[in-house]
């Protein structure tokens, strides 16, 4: 299955969509990095939005809740069903929820967080290595095995211990445990398939199971 983005991205289908740092490069070093790639996340999955995030971001602290209450009520462009940031690539599984939703939020993400790192590291030029891939995830079992391989991401890269996983911020593996305030990811997906206990088994019957694609490899052909 081919990842060049010759694929046609429709609607209410499942992809894994990833990309990397322009010549395998850092793009996320510092907390407050990580943290502004998230917020940024969460703010253009909705679609319809009106103004960007560098002016959310400006608002007094009571007019940026106001807004956040209206954005919880307009549509999204993408449901995020899994996540991982890496220091220097991300994953998502995203369904694409309408026309040219997920190209429109890969774009909205990138774009504002290239912004803002060069902007803060006095740097130009492209951030990310070219076009995003995106490889349709075509059955439950697929989808399950993928998210398993997307966060265990940072055992599988000795960011974190395995028993420290749970703790790892900036995937959707700590939102699948304790949702958080500011929600990005759509569960429903995955406790369809799955309970929350019998994921969190699942996910650590395997901790090596990043290393082992047999049932996901075709979904990762040009791996970061």
């Amino acid at each position: 299955m081919s990842t060049n983005r010759k694929i046609i991205l429709a609607n209410q289908q499942i992809y894994h969509v990833y990309n990397r740092g322009v010549e395998r490069r850092p793009i996320f070093t510092t907390k407050r990095e990580f943290e502004r790639m998230i917020i940024t996340i969460w703010f253009y999955h909705f679609a319809q939005i009106g103004i960007h995030l560098s002016q959310y971001l400006v608002l007094p602290k009571q007019e940026q809740q106001v807004f956040q209450e209206r954005l919880l009520e307009k549509p999204q462009s993408v449901s995020i069903l899994a996540f991982c940031l890496m220091p220097n690539h991300f994953h998502f599984i995203l369904r694409q929820e309408m026309e040219e939703g997920v190209s429109r939020f890969v774009a909205n993400i990138t774009n504002s967080y290239t912004k803002y790192f060069n902007l803060k590291r006095k740097r130009v030029g492209p951030l990310f290595q070219g076009t995003f891939k995106a490889v349709w995830v075509e059955t439950d079992d697929q989808f399950l095995h993928l998210t398993r391989y997307i966060h265990l991401n940072p055992i599988s890269s000795f960011l974190v211990r395995p028993e420290d996983l749970e703790v790892y911020p900036w995937s959707s593996y700590s939102e699948y445990l304790s949702p958080s305030e500011m929600k990005i990811c759509n569960s429903e997906a995955i406790h369809r398939l799955i309970s929350l206990k019998n994921y969190h088994q699942f996910v650590y019957n395997q901790v090596d199971y990043a290393q082992k694609l047999e049932k996901i490899k075709h979904l990762i052909l040009d791996e970061v």
